[in-house]
């Protein structure tokens, strides 16, 4: 890498990577403010890595490319919807990047992109991991990395769509581990909060998948000229995968539903289970209690006040009742 090339970039937080590319193949590392020279230069392109740049940075990538104040807003915010603009000979896109952390949930983060005829810039917020292998894979293969800035953006592309599969896969385990926890032990309170955490992450990955369809859509149309033809179907690619989430995720969405529904079906019957053992063991409660309330009322004309036996007949009465009544709501299921 030249001297001078270093010690520009380095001057500047934010720049990972500024590489120049002659058909395919690495020329090298340039200054930040040699690029507008190196896209004067026939079959070169540039590809520029930037991680959460600051103003000075991205003032001077406008300036070396000529992009609209709009896009560097955007790239500079944050915090953007995912989405495809044009701004003349410029495409801006936006994607969402997924992953999970330590604690088993779902980082996002952003990776905006600046495309043009000879020339592909990606900027990288908040959780994302680095590019650097993608770009070694693309510089391996330089008879397909010669297409230009177009390939160089499916293959970032198709990089940020795969990293959704071991997202999805960690979401389908944690509803198996909540089937389980459904179907296994009693349902409680944090059984619920589980289901409507592990929902609201797959709303989540599902908003940030979703306009993803669309943007390679567009791609693959013929509106958008910076793709070459023979560019398109590799897009194509990235579409399938996209699809293919987008049908886990409402798969597992829809699975997700149905164990929320059971989770309430079960805490209903479980609740009923209570109440019944509750009625049986009052009504077994309440026939002593009716005994004891007919003889306390003293009555002088009640013939077993004076009767030598009443006392233990009594008694024993009662207990044989509750005895009976407890078998009988053992036999049904209700103790």
């Amino acid at each position: 890498m030249p001297l001078k090339a270093a010690v520009n970039n380095s001057r500047m937080e934010g720049i990972v990577n500024c590489v120049a590319y002659r058909k395919g193949h690495r020329i090298g590392n340039i200054a930040i403010n040699k690029i507008s020279d190196t896209l004067q230069q026939y079959d070169h392109f540039v590809w520029v890595g930037l991680h959460e740049p600051d103003e000075e940075v991205l003032k001077q990538i406008q300036i070396e490319f000529n992009l609209h104040d709009l896009a560097i807003e955007d790239a500079h915010n944050a915090h953007q919807r995912p989405k495809l603009e044009s701004y003349g000979d410029t495409v801006f896109i936006v994607l969402r990047t997924a992953q999970m952390n330590k604690e088993r949930h779902t980082d996002f983060g952003e990776t905006h992109f600046f495309v043009g005829a000879n020339f592909i810039i990606n900027v990288r917020h908040g959780s994302s991991i680095s590019y650097k292998e993608v770009r070694s894979r693309c510089e391996d293969t330089p008879d397909l990395l010669s297409k230009g800035p177009a390939f160089a953006l499916y293959a970032v592309m198709d990089s940020i769509v795969d990293q959704y599969f071991p997202v999805i896969e960690v979401l389908e385990q944690e509803l198996i581990q909540v089937e389980e926890e459904i179907f296994g032990d009693k349902p409680t309170r944090n059984t619920t909060q589980r289901i409507y955490m592990l929902k609201r992450e797959l709303l989540e990955v599902k908003r940030a998948i979703t306009p993803l369809i669309d943007i390679c859509n567009r791609l693959m149309r013929f509106d958008i000229k910076l793709v070459p033809d023979d560019t398109r179907p590799y897009f194509r690619d990235v579409y399938d995968h996209a699809m293919r989430i987008n049908e886990m995720l409402d798969n597992t969405h829809d699975l997700v539903k149905a164990a929320l529904e059971a989770n309430f079906s079960l805490t209903s019957i479980s609740q009923s289970e209570i109440s019944k053992k509750f009625a049986g063991w009052a009504a077994i409660i309440g026939v002593p209690t009716m005994i004891a309330g007919i003889y306390g009322m003293n009555f002088e004309d009640m013939p077993e006040l004076h009767w030598v036996y009443a006392y233990p007949v009594v008694i024993t009465v009662t207990v044989c009742l509750c005895i009976i009544l407890y078998i009988v709501f053992k036999r049904s299921g209700w103790l």
